[in-house]
């Protein structure tokens, strides 16, 4: 599902999302279709995790994990992938729960958009398939 554009004007997506035992959940992933915000990720995936700069150059996207408070107000991140092109990991982290960090969240932030979708206040519009094509005789 198709988020739009944040402030950045990197391209979002929603993936998965819906409930488990202990939350709401979602995922979303952010496509780099901002040079500038790419070259920021690149630069601290090298200087902050030690990535070389070829590893780190092949970033394509980047998928987050969330989960929700149990009010919907806050959420955390439980994990946060980068990957390239092909779908390969360049860098990946989990946060367990115990290293979560709960944020308020606003209605123009990704994390709020997925949150109406994990908990059924926004429906995803149905897929639309083809109809078969007539085979002439």
């Amino acid at each position: 599902m198709n988020l739009g554009q944040d402030g950045s004007k990197m391209q979002w997506y929603i993936v998965n999302y819906g409930k488990d035992d202990a939350a709401h959940f979602a995922v979303a992933r952010k496509y780099y279709t901002n040079a500038s915000e790419k070259k920021k990720t690149v630069e601290l995936l090298m200087s902050k995790f030690g990535l070389s700069q070829e590893a780190a150059q092949k970033l394509y996207f980047t998928e987050y994990g969330y989960t929700y408070s149990k009010d919907g107000k806050q959420f955390a991140l439980t994990y946060l992938t980068h990957y390239d092109m092909v779908g390969t990991v360049v860098y990946s982290t989990e946060y367990p729960d115990t290293a979560r960090e709960y944020v308020v969240m606003s209605k123009n932030m990704v994390p709020y958009k997925a949150y109406l979708y994990a908990t059924g206040k926004r429906v995803a519009p149905p897929v639309q398939r083809n109809a078969a094509p007539k085979v002439v005789k």
